[in-house]
């Protein structure tokens, strides 16, 4: 007897939560992922490249050690479960074409790494480190350097030797890329003559790593979405939500006195650097840390339609006040946001 087609979209959210990963019969096959995946295809063959990574979908974006693939998060193959990942976690990681395009080509970087054993060669230790480093818990980075070129957010190169040459290839990959001029006269840009001239010798070959396993497909993963995101809340410390909501309201206002105000949203958009840069000073936290914490507000004052009712000047100095106490609460629960 055929399989009757779920319709996640009928579902509450409470019945979401309580399925199982391995229940949601998702498919990347007829969603817009696959226009995506196409196009980093064509992005390889622009480039002469012959190496094509596997795809499948898991619980978060990955490309595993010693398998030249690419897991992509379950949640970007149906628009319910994108609606959910929002609620859940306040963003969608590779939620639009842009973001999504630009994390492919950072994996990519990964999975060609893999398939054709890169980081062993002298010349890469050379310039990006060695890829047996251990991975930091969390990292301090350095806006102004020149030396890693800027890709995704968080100035994500400087994390680690292996995060560097993928940031490195996902600039250099797009036929379209102008790295040249980008980075003229950026120590960065020696990364940048490496790979391609790397790339162009690897024209046509076959990769030498070939293995088509996956890493946790969705198929064997047991546990329910309430599970799933009740562990990723508690790593990435964003179990008190309720809390955080009570404080937004405080900060802006529902009332439709004030509906005609700038929104609570763009505000803190417009006021990120200012605000990322001044609670870093007060708390020694990490930049990256204090504009995650951003993010959260910023989208949490999105779908809670909250809006500007005071002073401008007022309400930016609370802000701060906010994010630094939020800021702070990161870092005493001991969690470290991993970005990828």
């Amino acid at each position: 007897m055929a399989r009757r087609t779920l319709d996640l979209s009928s579902l509450s959210d409470d019945q979401l939560l309580d399925m199982r990963i391995c229940d949601l019969q998702l498919s990347i096959v007829g969603t817009p992922l696959e226009a995506r995946i196409d196009q980093l295809n064509s992005e390889l063959a622009e480039r002469g490249l012959k190496f094509r990574p596997h795809f499948w979908l898991s619980d978060d974006w990955f490309s595993p050690d010693g398998i030249p693939g690419i897991a992509i998060p379950f949640y970007l193959a149906h628009p319910r479960l994108i609606r959910l990942e929002r609620k859940q976690l306040l963003e969608v990681e590779g939620g639009t074409k842009s973001w999504c395009m630009k994390i492919l080509r950072h994996e990519a970087g990964h999975a060609i790494d893999t398939a054709f054993q890169i980081r062993r060669k002298a010349r890469y230790r050379e310039l990006f480190g060695r890829s047996s480093d251990p991975y930091p818990e969390f990292y301090s980075p350095k806006p102004q350097s020149r030396e890693y070129v800027l890709h995704l957010d968080m100035w994500y190169a400087q994390a680690h030797p292996l995060e560097d040459f993928a940031e490195t290839f996902a600039v250099w990959l797009p036929p379209k890329s102008r790295w040249k001029a980008r980075y003229r006269n950026w120590p960065a840009l020696k990364k940048l003559c490496f790979i391609d001239e790397l790339m162009s010798s690897l024209e046509g070959k076959p990769a030498v790593v070939q293995t088509k396993q996956r890493v946790d497909p969705v198929s064997q993963l047991r546990r329910t979405l309430r599970t799933h995101y009740q562990r990723k809340r508690e790593y990435y410390g964003m179990n008190y939500p309720n809390v955080f909501d009570k404080d937004l309201r405080k900060l802006f206002s529902c009332d439709r006195s004030h509906r005609r105000n700038p929104t609570a949203a763009a505000l803190l958009s417009r006021w990120r650097g200012e605000i990322r840069r001044v609670v870093a000073n007060w708390t020694g936290a990490y930049s990256y840390m204090v504009d995650q914490v951003l993010q959260e507000m910023i989208e949490r004052c999105r779908e809670l339609e909250l809006r500007l009712g005071t002073a401008p000047e007022t309400c930016k100095r609370d802000a701060m006040i906010l994010v630094a106490l939020r800021t702070s609460n990161y870092l005493n629960s001991g969690h470290r946001r991993v970005m990828m």
